[in-house]
């Protein structure tokens, strides 16, 4: 039995997956649940910002400053996919914790895209993480982030 070779983390853009949808959702407590119309009401009441979906330049400065910011931290990065609504990160552990991580991704990106002209959220709260315990399951991970990203640029 292998250790942790790796996790992949997926976030969402603010807005683009909401509790209540069809495609199902995690609840506060991590519970994965199927959709439901009279919370996704709710929750689409509640949205204070525009739904965001990337463009092209976002999706482009969003790898380019999570790379950068990898490099500088150490933070092996295997595979990266931003995609107009979500983004998938696959890489090694790092001595900071993923929430950390993850945090610090999503803050850089957003004062970027501040800066750039963008208003409001950019990212929604919390992420998805899986854990890689093997070489099979790093394999499908990475395979699963290099589909994103081809179809990211078609």
């Amino acid at each position: 039995m292998l250790g942790l070779l790796g996790y992949m983390i997926t976030w969402n853009t603010y807005g683009s997956w909401k509790p209540g949808d069809e495609r199902g959702y995690v609840d506060r407590q991590g519970q994965a649940l199927q959709g439901n119309e009279g919370i996704f009401q709710i929750s689409t009441e509640r949205q204070k910002y525009p739904t965001v979906k990337l463009n092209k330049q976002e999706k482009r400065i969003a790898e380019q400053i999570i790379q950068n910011e990898s490099q500088k931290i150490g933070h092996k990065i295997i595979a990266l996919a931003v995609c107009t609504n979500h983004v998938h990160l696959l890489a090694e552990t790092h001595q900071e914790t993923i929430e950390n991580l993850i945090g610090r991704y999503k803050s850089i990106t957003t004062r970027a895209f501040w800066e750039c002209g963008r208003k409001g959220r950019i990212w929604a709260k919390g992420f998805d993480k899986r854990f890689c315990y093997s070489i099979k399951e790093l394999n499908a991970r990475i395979a699963y982030v290099k589909k994103h990203n081809e179809e990211n640029f078609v």
